[in-house]
């Protein structure tokens, strides 16, 4: 269910009402470690709750990075973030290759809803060109796709007795225009617009959706240019709700509310939607909702606390599932108090395939089984 767009007044006339940011980690300022080089086919795994959705190797920099990657000066040129210490780098120009960033927005879109986004580019020193049509587009479903060329839709049609795959260009909800390139290296310039929600959009991807004829391909006029196409550093991105649809009650904040676990000491239940990568502990960034939501449920009861669970199915020796139980629930511990958990409030135990909630002998039951659970252990005094 997508949740409720809260309203927020700014003060501002022309801003009357303005949701908060949906966008998690939006100037690239939390990472795992500093950027150490940019590698042409490799994954962006330093920063936090940002992926890049094809094979194109999408790029970190932050003044802690190394010569390459550093900021303000890096192999691409020299800017100063907008906000922070830190930025992305896409290329965007090059049908033959094309890079993205993605990233799992906090709350899925309302229907009906207006969405105010912006994003901050600029151009970097060394590309010869730039383009006018970079975008973000909103999808209900991660994009996945190992391609290093443009980002398309691909689906499968039956053709006779086999299928063929169709391809058709992205439609991104926000976009700017080809007739105003975005060739400024010296300054961020802003690529803003509204749109309505159909509900239920949960992933943001940032880049160019356009072939290069349709893109507003324009010189840069740098006398320094030694790379091809048009390459971009982005920073302060936002995603916010504007207006709710004439008909929208608060029935979703309550329905929410009333969907909310008690309180009581011995209450267990699963932390749904936290997802791991195969056989280790390390946190996929698609948990980061569910374990946002945990944290809200812990601030707004400072007395509470809880034991993390972590549980396995039965595939693999019972040691084994034991120890990967266990160092789960740590890294949800660890996760936690990273951001700002008290960890006297919470307790991770590892419970391996020993308490199965389905049957272990079928796909869905085992996924059933490898979960997340939360147990409270002492309440808060209000009873609730």
């Amino acid at each position: 269910m997508a949740a409720a767009c809260v309203l927020l007044s700014t003060g501002r006339a022309q801003d009357s009402v303005r949701g908060p940011n949906l966008v998690y980690n939006h100037s690239f300022e939390d990472y795992r470690e500093c950027p150490q080089r940019i590698d042409a086919t490799g994954v962006l795994t330093t920063v936090e709750a940002w992926y890049q959705p094809t094979g194109g190797s999408s790029d970190y920099y932050n003044v802690c990075g190394r010569r390459e990657c550093a900021v303000p000066n890096n192999k691409l040129g020299s800017q100063m973030p907008l906000t922070g210490n830190g930025y992305c780098g896409i290329y965007c120009s090059q049908e033959n290759y094309r890079e993205y960033l993605q990233t799992e927005l906090r709350t899925p879109l309302e229907a009906g809803a207006t969405y105010e986004v912006a994003f901050h580019v600029s151009l970097a020193e060394l590309s010869p060109e730039g383009v006018g049509t970079l975008g973000a587009l909103f999808t209900h479903e991660r994009i996945a796709d190992t391609s290093r060329q443009i980002l398309m839709h691909r689906e499968s049609s039956p053709n006779g007795l086999a299928k063929q795959t169709i391809a058709t260009y992205y439609t991104p909800q926000v976009m700017g225009s080809a007739d105003r390139p975005l060739t400024d290296t010296a300054v961020w310039q802003r690529v803003e617009g509204r749109f309505v929600a159909q509900g239920g959009e949960r992933f943001m991807t940032i880049g160019n959706f356009m072939p290069t004829s349709r893109s507003g391909v324009a010189s840069s006029g740098s006398d320094r240019a030694i790379v091809r196409g048009a390459y971009y550093y982005l920073d302060d991105v936002s995603v916010r709700c504007v207006a709710r649809p004439p008909t929208a009650d608060t029935t979703a904040e309550k329905s929410t509310t009333q969907a909310r676990p008690k309180l009581a000491v011995g209450t267990t239940f699963v932390l749904d939607d936290v997802y791991f990568e195969f056989d280790r502990s390390t946190i996929l960034q698609q948990s980061y909702n569910a374990l946002t939501s945990l944290i809200a449920m812990l601030d707004e009861h400072p007395q509470l606390r809880i034991e993390i669970g972590g549980h396995t199915d039965s595939q693999g020796s019972e040691k084994y599932n034991l120890r990967l139980s266990e160092s789960r629930a740590r890294a949800v511990r660890d996760y936690l108090v990273e951001r700002g958990v008290n960890p006297r409030r919470l307790r991770f135990r590892g419970y391996g395939e020993s308490q199965p909630r389905a049957t272990n002998d079928t796909e869905e039951g085992r996924a059933q089984n490898r979960r997340v659970e939360i147990k409270v252990i002492a309440a808060d005094r209000s009873g609730n």
